[in-house]
C-alpha cells in the first residue's frame, strides 16, 4: 500500500474530509491508502457528527474513523503528506526534514503536479482545461497517471520554487472549526474538488 497522509489541526474536519473523500474518489482496488491526523490532535475514536454528515451526503464514508496526533513516524512512513494549509506541511518537515520533498499542502500539490503532468506530456493538461479556483479541473478532463505515484510526486516536487508564486491563501483550505454548516460544507466541497483530481493524478498506482 502507498500512504497518502492529510493533516490538520485537530483531525475533525478537514483532514477527515480529505481522508474520506479521496477513498471513495479512488478507483477499485487502488494501491493508494487514504490517511490523517492532526498537528494538535489527540487520539479519540469516532468522526465529529457536522463531519460524519458532510461525507455522508457527499457519498463518502464516515466509520471507523479515530482521530490520532501527527508523529515523526507517520510522516517517514507515507510516500506523501498533504498539509490542508501551510503551517500543517511546515509542522510535517519540522518532524521529519528528509521527507521535505514529498511534504506539500493539498492545493499547492494538486496544482504542481497538474503542471507537472501537462508537461510530462507536452502540455495535454493546459490544453484539458484550465484549473478550478477550488484545485480541481473541470470534469472528465485533466491529467492522468503518466508513469506511475513516484513520478507525479517528483514532478510537483521539481516545480516547486521554479513556477510563478500564487498568494499564500490560496494554498490553504480555510478552518471550518466553530463555523456554521454551511461553511463547513463549503470547506468540504473544495476539499473533495482537490481529491478528485488527486485521484485522477494518483490512480491505482503504487510506489516504487
Amino acid at each position: 500500500m502507498t500512504r497518502v497522509l492529510f493533516v490538520c489541526t485537530g483531525n475533525v474536519h478537514r483532514s477527515v474530509l480529505a481522508e474520506r473523500l479521496l477513498a471513495a474518489r479512488l478507483p477499485p482496488g487502488s494501491a493508494v491508502r487514504p490517511e490523517s491526523a492532526g498537528t494538535q490532535a489527540w487520539p479519540r475514536p469516532g468522526t465529529e457528527s457536522s463531519t460524519r454528515a458532510v461525507l455522508e451526503k457527499l457519498g463518502a464514508d464516515g466509520s471507523g474513523f479515530a482521530a490520532r496526533p501527527l508523529t515523526t513516524q507517520l510522516v517517514v512512513g507515507s510516500a506523501l503528506v498533504l498539509g490542508l494549509a501551510r503551517e500543517h506541511r511546515e509542522a510535517a518537515v519540522r518532524l521529519a526534514p528528509s521527507a521535505m520533498r514529498r511534504c506539500f499542502t493539498l492545493k499547492e500539490f494538486v496544482r504542481l503536479a497538474v503542471g507537472g503532468v501537462g508537461e510530462a506530456r507536452g502540455g495535454e493538461a493546459g490544453r484539458a482545461g484550465a484549473a478550478t479556483a477550488h484545485g480541481g479541473l473541470p470534469d472528465g478532463q485533466g491529467p492522468r497517471l503518466v508513469d506511475g505515484f513516484d513520478a507525479v510526486v517528483t514532478a510537483a516536487a521539481a516545480r516547486r520554487g521554479t513556477t510563478a508564486p500564487v498568494p499564500p491563501a490560496e494554498d490553504d483550505v480555510a478552518d471550518p472549526w466553530g463555523r456554521p454548516h454551511p461553511v463547513l460544507y463549503a470547506c468540504a466541497r473544495e476539499i473533495d474538488g482537490a481529491v478528485s483530481t488527486l485521484a485522477r493524478l494518483l490512480g491505482g498506482g503504487a510506489s516504487v
